[in-house]
């Protein structure tokens, strides 16, 4: 009958016959239940392993680096879910090493393959945090199965959440055992992972118009503050005193007090350090120059910082006027 049922339907014969031998491992191992006795549980022990399956070295000219920070969320529900009930007692299972060690160590080893640095610098690094939510086994028609999920949340050096994801991993086939599903199931998560995404926050954009809402902080981590402007500053006569302030219509910047820059002829290249500012507020900033000499009076000018940041220059001549 087997026979023909394996001409008839492949698939279908040899997940009955992996049924069956399943039922008949189990009672090899356990013995059948009569009398009403109940066996104690029998416990199994599954040793975990992973295998490095990305290309190493892909991300190796990032601007940041990470720490890793490993969460076991699980509940305490058992790692062998669902099992054919037939003992009164279904296994323990448990894993060698624990399940959060081995995700922190098999994980940090990947990631410093794919060239990320791990704990470069305290100030400027990323907070990459994983959630084990899910580790599970299960026996379904006779098949082993795993299931692995991760809830992913990438915060930046200000503990601002930039990116979040649920990653999950499955496996399952006729030939697996236990042990292979539940590591396949693991190696597929990894695999999940969307690590070139999480390697888009840890370098820095060429221009201000690729982060457009990337604020500046003053530590010298966005395209702004690498973004070199040309001030020349001139006025007849000259020998005039200049000064510069911030105005601002956006919450998101302050205004400033005046400051000074130098005397005229004044010429010089300066990023911007506006904190704040972004390349989407930056139309709502506006920068003030005075120019001031004695017997003269004081003159001022605006200039827009997203026409600034734009054409790269901040450019005027003052022709004072005597008192």
């Amino acid at each position: 009958m087997i026979h023909m049922l394996f001409k008839r339907n492949k698939t279908l014969a040899l997940r009955i016959l992996s049924l069956f031998s399943v039922c008949i491992w189990a009672f090899m191992q356990y013995g059948c239940v009569t009398n009403q006795k109940v066996r104690p549980a029998i416990r199994w022990t599954v040793q975990l392993k992973f295998k490095q399956q990305q290309p190493t070295n892909v991300f190796t000219d990032l601007d940041y680096g990470l720490k890793l920070n490993i969460i076991d969320k699980r509940t305490d529900k058992p790692i062998l879910n669902q099992y054919p009930s037939l003992l009164s007692n279904k296994p323990i299972v448990t894993t060698f090493p624990d399940i959060q060690s081995f995700v922190s160590e098999t994980m940090t080893q990947h990631m410093r393959l794919l060239g990320f640095g791990l704990n470069a610098d305290f100030n400027t690094d990323y907070m990459l945090q994983i959630e084990i939510a899910q580790y599970e086994l299960n026996v379904i028609n006779g098949i082993w199965g795993g299931v692995i999920r991760f809830n992913v949340q990438l915060s930046d050096n200000h503990n601002n959440v930039v990116y979040r994801q649920t990653v999950t991993g499955r496996a399952s086939n006729v030939w697996n055992t236990m042990e292979k599903a539940l590591n396949d199931a693991y190696a597929n998560a990894m695999e999940n992972m969307d690590w070139s995404r999480i390697a888009s926050f840890l370098k820095r954009e060429e221009t201000p118009i690729s982060e457009k809402n990337r604020q500046v902080t003053g530590e010298g981590d966005t395209a702004l503050e690498h973004t070199i402007i040309r001030w020349y500053i001139d006025s007849a006569p000259k020998g005039a005193d200049v000064f510069w302030r911030v105005v601002s219509s956006t919450p998101d910047v302050k205004n400033t007090n005046q400051l000074y820059l130098g005397t005229t002829p004044y010429e010089s290249t300066e990023s911007f350090d506006i904190k704040g500012l972004t390349f989407n507020n930056s139309g709502d900033v506006q920068i003030e120059i005075s120019c001031e000499k004695i017997g003269y009076s004081t003159q001022r000018k605006r200039f827009n910082v997203r026409q600034a940041i734009e054409q790269k220059e901040i450019s005027t001549k003052f022709n004072l006027i005597e008192e």
